[in-house]
């Protein structure tokens, strides 16, 4: 029987050691972290998922100061940003995506100080990911590998295909199941074959934002398979197609016109595989999790912090 692998309640584990984190600082008279958020623009969904994020901070003790923007230009941002870099009160620094049209993300979040990039999206940060030194890494592949190694499952030695080249989770969780000593393989919209390279996997992870792309066929016997999807479908046609082998999604779909799913038909993935990761409730809780984890580390790591050369930002010191 597969093995459903219970994101949510992972998310929990973390959260209350990020709790605990905050609850020892204080007991030794120290303040807590402090999670600064920007965002720019009235996007419904984006307005959803930093609410998500500031109740977690309260959830964990961690101090949350947000910095809602309707609109702004380029300039203002990364004065803003340059602001919060010199704040000796802010431990991290979240930039909301998407932004606004017009407003170049990469160029703002370069601006971001690495020693206060809670996304680890930062060059430094991913050069140092790259180096396989500490950093601030992303949340939600760094989450998803505090997962797999809570449930005892061995990466050492397996095949691993990655679908998705994102530097939020392909390519930053390649390179963590790289230093797990995973075999590892990059895979994309333009692979060729890919149904016949994801059946060599021994783990799957699929991050490409494409529902239902991963078939059960696709699926080695017994594979782990982390699907970082979460797509919202309501086209019915679509819907009959990928939901053949879970008739409650369906329901869901024709009883309140849309529902959520992940890029791996999970009706016929679990029916072949050996642990998965449902969507809902799968891989999504753990990404505020990171971000919290990140946030404490960013605030404990502040006096192992140096100046980069030539820069005038900090980056991780030699340790503790």
């Amino acid at each position: 029987m597969v093995l459903i692998l219970d994101g949510k309640s992972h998310a929990e584990r973390m959260l209350a050691e990020v709790r605990a984190g905050v609850e020892r600082r204080a007991a030794l008279g120290l303040r807590p972290p402090c999670l600064a958020v920007v965002l720019v623009g009235e996007d419904p969904a984006s307005q959803v998922y930093v609410r998500g994020k500031i109740a977690a901070c309260a959830g964990t003790g961690i101090r949350s100061v947000e910095h809602r923007i309707a609109a702004g230009t380029q300039e203002q941002l990364e004065a803003l940003v340059a602001e919060l870099n010199l704040d000796p009160g802010v431990d991290g620094i979240l930039v909301q995506l998407p932004l606004p049209g017009g407003l170049d993300a990469k160029h703002l979040l370069r601006g971001i100080d690495p020693a206060k990039d809670v996304d680890g999206l930062h060059p430094v940060n991913q050069g140092l990911l790259l180096g396989g030194q500490r950093g601030l890494r992303p949340c939600t592949p760094s989450a998803c590998i505090s997962m797999l190694k809570a449930y005892g499952i061995s990466l050492k030695g397996k095949r691993a295909v990655v679908l998705g080249r994102s530097e939020i989770v392909g390519k930053p969780i390649s390179l963590m199941l790289l230093e797990e000593h995973a075999t590892v393989t990059i895979a994309h919209s333009r692979t060729e074959d890919l149904p016949g390279l994801c059946r060599q996997a021994d783990l799957l992870v699929a991050a490409v934002g494409r529902p239902g792309l991963v078939e059960g066929s696709w699926i080695k016997p017994g594979a782990v398979v982390v699907d970082v999807g979460i797509n919202r479908v309501d086209d019915l046609e679509l819907g009959r197609r990928i939901f053949q082998a879970d008739p409650r999604k369906l329901e869901t779909l024709l009883a309140k016109g849309s529902v959520l799913c992940g890029d791996v038909r999970f009706g016929e993935a679990s029916a072949v595989a050996g642990a998965i990761t449902p969507v809902p409730g799968g891989v999504g809780p753990l990404t505020i999790a990171g971000l919290m984890a990140n946030t404490l580390q960013a605030c404990e790591a502040r006096l192992h912090v140096r100046a980069l050369p030539g820069h005038g930002v900090g980056v991780w010191g030699d340790g503790e």
